[in-house]
C-alpha cells in the first residue's frame, strides 16, 4: 500500500476552510456573544482558502492544474518559502485554528485546520514540498515521425495473416483487379 501524502490529503486540507467559514457566518449572522470570533473564522478561511487553491506539482505523475491556478500559483512563488514549505504552513494551520476554538460554531472548523496542520507536518518530515506545476512546451511531430496511412481498407486482417503477392503477380505489376461479374449501367 502506498504511503499518503500531502497531495492526497489535499482534499482534507481544501475542505478545512469551508468548515470554518461557515461555522463563522453562522456565529456572526446569529449574533453570538463572541461574535468577532465568529468575523475572524471567516477572514482566516479565506485566507487558507487563496492559500490552497493553487493546486502542487506531485513527484511521479501528472496534476492537472485548477482553473485560474497560475494567478494564484504566481503568488504563492512570490512568497516563497514562507508558502512554500510544508513546515511553515503545518505552523500557519495550526496558529490560524487556535482563535477560531473559543467559539462552539467554529470548533468544527478548527478541529480541521488542525488535522490540516497535521497532515503538512506529516508531509514535511517526509522532505515534501509545494512545488508549481510547470507547463512544458508542446514538441511538434517531425516530418519523419509521421507514419504513411495504411493502403488496406479495414477490417483490415493480422500482419502474418495477410496475402503476399506472388513473384507472377509482382512481375504483372499487380495492375487493377477484374471483376467477375461484368457490371452494367443501365440508364432509363
Amino acid at each position: 500500500m502506498p504511503k499518503p501524502t500531502a497531495s492526497d490529503g489535499q482534499q482534507t486540507v481544501a475542505k478545512a476552510p469551508c468548515v470554518l467559514i461557515s461555522g463563522g457566518i453562522v456565529a456572526t449572522a446569529g449574533r453570538f456573544a463572541q461574535w468577532y470570533f465568529g468575523a475572524y473564522s471567516i477572514v482566516a478561511g479565506v485566507f487558507v482558502c487563496l492559500l490552497e487553491y493553487p493546486r502542487g506539482r506531485r513527484r511521479k505523475g501528472s496534476t492537472m492544474e485548477r482553473c485560474g491556478q497560475k494567478y494564484m500559483a504566481a503568488v504563492v512563488k512570490l512568497f516563497g518559502p514562507l508558502t512554500r514549505n510544508y513546515y511553515v504552513r503545518a505552523v500557519l494551520h495550526l496558529l490560524l485554528s487556535v482563535p477560531a476554538g473559543f467559539l462552539l460554531a467554529t470548533i468544527l472548523g478548527t478541529v480541521c485546520l488542525a488535522i490540516a496542520s497535521g497532515i503538512y507536518l506529516l508531509a514535511a518530515i517526509r522532505g515534501e514540498q509545494w512545488m508549481p506545476i510547470e507547463h512544458k512546451p508542446k514538441e511538434r511531430p517531425q516530418a519523419e515521425d509521421i507514419k504513411q496511412p495504411p493502403s488496406n481498407p479495414p477490417p483490415r486482417p493480422p500482419a502474418e495473416a495477410r496475402k503476399k503477392p506472388s513473384e507472377d503477380e509482382a512481375a504483372a505489376g499487380g495492375g487493377p483487379q477484374v471483376n467477375p461479374i461484368p457490371v452494367t449501367d443501365e440508364v432509363v
